[in-house]
């Protein structure tokens, strides 16, 4: 399974899931349940460039939001 990952000349999908994470993929192999394509099917390489350019935040979803809750609370908790 791994050389399908690998395959220089093969064709792929980016597919994201809901936590905004990104995921290179086989066009050859079903997209896994709670993912989506968002790019493909094109080049390894092309979608690796896509990926580089749109995955700029590796914290997954959920971190990057309860950081910004812990924010405004201690924003909120500066004032009273």
């Amino acid at each position: 399974m791994s050389a399908l990952f690998d395959d220089a000349d093969g064709e792929f999908l980016v597919l994201v899931n809901g936590e905004g994470q990104h995921s290179l993929w086989p066009a050859v192999v079903d997209v896994p349940a709670g993912w989506k394509a968002v790019h493909g099917v094109d080049t390894r390489q092309n979608c690796l460039e896509y990926i580089d350019t749109h995955w700029t935040d590796m914290r997954p979803a959920s971190l990057v939001e309860a950081m910004k809750r812990e924010d405004r609370d201690r924003a909120g908790a500066g004032r009273a």
